[in-house]
């Protein structure tokens, strides 16, 4: 996927910086950036290129809700490479989930041995979700609380194809995935071959894949931004019966307030949050 980068210079007294850098990407997070990293005098954000409204971006930073603070920008392409590609090759250590689960990195020779837990074993590429973010963590724990024998399980923005896995390897009799990003497509395939798990279909594209997809499911997963959630929440909800449990994450606490409200107004009623490190993951069932 294509990106832009969003160079944001921060123009204001010592005092205000970190204010305003707290700040920034709550606000860019809903006109579509996805990531940030810190720099000396201010931000980069990410952002896939087509999602870039200069229009939409200069009306947040006129109304920036902070006095005395000034915020610039440049904008750059970045370089069809893979990102990931210095991480990939350091891998992870295994992340251990309510001492049940066990995620490690499937290269050659990191297979974790003498334990009895539940093992996922993932290779990413270029794809979000190896458990060592605290979303993917809580995916899978509020998982852990769900009987899912027997179950048919919608990943929406698969990524590393983690959370469809898991559900595989906790008893769900199919899954089907979807994601924007055809490395995220492939990558899922691939670590469910690793993990020896069939009966899983991935699709390339976005929740309007779900056109194609017959039947309904029981647990919808999606451990994706604020907006893109309160976006496809009523497609979700098409293909979920009554008593269908929808899972989310990938969103701070602070935007609870507003899931609620979405989720609410279509007849899903909160069954659990969770948080960690700011992170936020809900549960609801439809009634």
């Amino acid at each position: 996927m294509k990106y832009k980068i969003a160079d944001f210079k921060i123009g204001c007294t010592p005092e205000l910086t970190q204010i305003a850098k707290d700040l920034l990407p709550d606000l860019m997070g809903e006109i579509g950036f996805e990531s940030f990293e810190d720099t000396p005098d201010g931000l980069k954000g990410y952002i896939p290129a087509d999602l870039m409204e200069t229009n939409s971006l200069k009306q947040v930073l006129d109304t920036f809700p902070l006095e005395g603070v000034n915020i610039t920008y440049t904008l750059s392409d970045t370089e069809d490479k893979n990102w990931n590609e210095a991480w990939e090759n350091t891998g992870f250590a295994p992340i251990k989930i309510d001492d049940k689960v066990l995620v490690y990195d499937a290269r050659a020779g990191r297979k974790p041995a003498g334990h009895s837990l539940i093992n996922i074993g993932i290779e990413a590429k270029q794809a979000f979700g190896t458990g060592t973010h605290e979303t993917t963590r809580m995916m899978i724990g509020a998982m852990l609380q769900l009987s899912l024998k027997g179950k048919r399980v919608l990943d929406s923005g698969c990524g590393t194809g983690i959370l469809g896995i898991a559900a595989l390897k906790l008893g769900a009799e199919a899954v089907v995935g979807f994601d924007i990003d055809e490395w995220s497509v492939e990558n899922t395939q691939h670590n469910a071959a690793i993990n020896e798990v069939d009966n899983i279909e991935v699709f390339h594209g976005d929740a309007h894949v779900l056109s194609h997809v017959s039947g309904v499911f029981d647990v919808v997963l999606a451990n994706i931004n604020r907006n893109i959630l309160l976006n496809d929440m009523p497609a979700y909800l098409e293909i979920m019966n009554a008593g269908s449990v929808l899972i989310i994450s990938g969103f701070y606490e602070e935007d609870v307030k507003l899931l609620d409200e979405k989720a609410n107004s279509l007849g899903l009623v909160k069954t659990s949050q969770k948080t960690d490190n700011h992170w936020c993951c809900l549960t609801f069932i439809k009634q």
